[in-house]
């Protein structure tokens, strides 16, 4: 297939794209940079696009079946400043306006737009089990991504099969979360975050490219999917999976009042929880590598 990726350079994106063309696939990269476009060493394609000034280069997606837009402002990157809360908002639901609606204009339009979402969609649910059946939350995030899934629509009415991955928290040592709390770990400085209680919807990396992969494939499949390993468990238990893959004590609790004075209003998301199910990937009988935190611990390391 000929496959179009935003979001390319990111955690999931180079993981996807070398799957993708270990397979044989064809993927173009959408870049912001115009100095990038072309064809590239690895075989991959890059075209220019402009998410905020909705610019895209229409003709490089001629021929393209299927599209994952993974772009977006890195949520944990920063303090939340007001700056940054408006950063992340416009990256998400200006970018896939911007897609969805070239998308949309094409004259063959691909069969499927799977546009990245977050368990940050239903917000702080405590220790209640959450599946795709539940509805938004009415904080930051769960606005952003309403938004965000909601900003696909031209796709849709324009008869594209519009998927929404609701990816949880993807364990990598090589980027996201995990890349900030592995180094810390390795040195014995982990430690549960608050009083380690909260829910936190983790998944492999490995795991999070298997489903894209399956939900660009599965036709019958549209609307949101919870990208989540089948267990949640709460910072404490993932703590102490880290701690064991990497043979480190784990004897450094960070209080709530000092992430909160370190990380502002984004503290919120790290001691919140969210016990987040992945009922629609289970029911089409997606299976998953690494359904347990030992070995998505271990597969992160």
């Amino acid at each position: 297939m000929r496959i179009a990726v935003t979001g390319s350079t990111g955690l999931i994106g180079s993981a996807l794209v070398d799957s993708l063309l270990a397979d044989g696939h064809q993927v173009v990269r959408l870049v912001r940079h115009r100095s990038r476009t072309g064809p590239r060493p690895d075989g991959t394609t890059a075209i220019g696009w402009n998410p905020l000034l909705g610019q895209v280069d229409r003709a490089g997606l001629a021929g393209v079946e299927a599209v994952v837009h993974l772009a977006g402002a890195g949520v944990g990157d920063r303090r939340w400043s007001e700056g940054y809360k408006r950063e992340i908002r416009e990256s998400r639901v200006l970018g896939t306006e911007t897609l969805a609606a070239a998308l949309a204009g094409l004259d063959e339009p691909p069969k499927v737009l799977v546009s990245a979402s977050a368990v940050g969609y239903y917000g702080q649910t405590g220790d209640r089990v959450i599946d795709e059946s539940s509805p938004a939350g009415d904080d930051f995030l769960a606005e952003v991504c309403a938004e965000w899934e909601s900003a696909a629509a031209p796709a849709e009415r324009a008869g594209i099969r519009v998927v929404h991955p609701r990816t949880g928290l993807v364990l990598s040592a090589a980027g996201g979360a995990g890349g900030r709390l592995v180094p810390l770990f390795r040195l014995g400085l982990g430690g549960r975050l608050g009083d380690g209680r909260q829910y936190w919807s983790f998944i492999s990396l490995a795991d999070e490219v298997a489903a894209l992969r399956f939900l660009i494939d599965r036709e019958d499949i549209g609307g949101p999917v919870n990208l989540t390993a089948p267990e949640p468990v709460t910072n404490a238990e993932l703590t102490a999976a880290l701690g064991r893959a990497l043979r480190r004590p784990t004897p450094f609790p960070v209080p709530r009042a000092v992430l909160e004075a370190v990380l502002g209003e984004l503290a919120i998301e790290v001691v919140g929880s969210h016990r987040v199910v992945p009922r629609r990937l289970l029911d089409a009988g997606f299976r998953f590598e690494h359904p347990d935190v030992d070995s998505a611990a271990r597969a992160a390391l």
